[in-house]
């Protein structure tokens, strides 16, 4: 396992010589946990809506040298042609960067009037039978164009997912990612998402340091954790708690988001400007990350480029929970057309 940095803490060194008091990290408080290559964070650039988008962040990301392991999209596949698909997994592929995209329908753009209450109602949630359906016709779409990572905002959604793949109709390499509006607050909330599928948890960017020490008492699932929050998520600029967050949140993806920008969800031409800006200053923020753990002496042990396994991790039994189990295998064309 990699070996924990012990990094600096910011104005330790010139606090100390006043004499002003500077607490001592706790070792009880580390992650026992990494991914299975030994690292212990990763890196991802959200809402990269497109491949004129992915185009500005793989670009950006070289002339600023912001190693990316994961790119995700927030508008969902079904805003998205197969052709802008394929160029996208193409191009992820060629860099090998990972290619997250989102599932399907979900409660805040149906008719779901509650998600525009002060309460919020069901949020992101696939409501009925036909959300839930729509769900799984991205994912099937998906794989079929060479995406590898999906992203879920509904139990039910990520269940049935898995469920699909245990039975061999997704690609047993498909990992699911869980959406920060729908992630877990709590230790046994994380639990039960790593056992329905979740291959990573994005957990809301509001949770303290010691909220991911609680949690990783319980899970090695990994964690991703926006440093900076969109405005909808919180708005937060957590930068100078990077190598904290990595420390006891390991195995850890850092989100580089953006706070003051308005939202660019479902995406189209008419927002391109936006999202072409907002893609290129997310590459920025990640750089300047990465420069403060510099100097903090914290970026050693990332994850080599190209990591994406999540590792072994624990699930509830798939075989005694088919309300009717699936049989023959069907695969992805004959289930899309059948």
């Amino acid at each position: 396992m990699t070996t924990r940095p012990a990094p600096r803490r910011p104005g330790g060194d010139a606090l100390r010589r006043l004499g002003h008091p500077v607490p001592a990290a706790d070792p009880a408080d580390t992650s026992p946990h990494a991914f299975p290559d030994g690292g212990l964070w990763r890196t991802e650039i959200p809402s990269v809506e497109g491949p004129e988008a992915l185009t500005v962040v793989l670009a950006e990301s070289e002339r600023l040298d912001v190693p990316v392991h994961r790119v995700s999209q927030g508008s969902g596949v079904w805003m998205l042609t197969d052709a802008e698909i394929t160029e996208m997994a193409g191009a992820c592929a060629e860099r090998s960067v990972e290619l997250c995209l989102f599932t399907g329908p979900r409660g805040t753009w149906d008719t779901g009037a509650a998600t525009r209450t002060d309460s919020g109602g069901a949020g992101l949630r696939a409501r009925g039978h036909d959300a839930l359906a729509g769900c799984v016709e991205d994912a099937l779409r998906a794989v079929e164009l060479g995406v590898r990572c999906l992203l879920v905002a509904d139990e039910g959604v990520l269940w049935t997912l898995h469920r699909l793949r245990a039975e061999g109709v997704l690609p047993s390499d498909t990992t699911f990612k869980v959406s920060a509006l729908i992630g877990p607050v709590n230790p046994a909330a994380y639990a039960v998402h790593e056992r329905l599928g979740a291959d990573s948890l994005n957990v809301p960017s509001d949770l303290t340091l010691a909220h991911l020490t609680e949690i990783r008492r319980v899970s090695r699932a990994p964690m991703d954790l926006y440093v900076e929050a969109p405005d909808d998520l919180g708005g937060y600029v957590r930068m100078y708690e990077a190598a904290e967050l990595i420390r006891r949140g390991a195995p850890l993806y850092l989100k580089f988001g953006l706070s003051r920008a308005a939202g660019i969800y479902p995406y189209g031409a008419h927002l391109r400007e936006q999202a072409l800006a907002t893609a290129r200053e997310r590459v920025r923020r990640g750089r300047l990350v990465l420069d403060l753990l510099a100097r903090l002496g914290a970026d050693g042990g990332m994850s080599p480029l190209g990591s994406r396994d999540p590792g072994e991790l624990r699930r509830f039994p798939v075989a005694d929970t088919l309300d009717e189990p699936l049989s023959g295998r069907p695969t992805v064309e004959a289930l899309r057309f059948s």
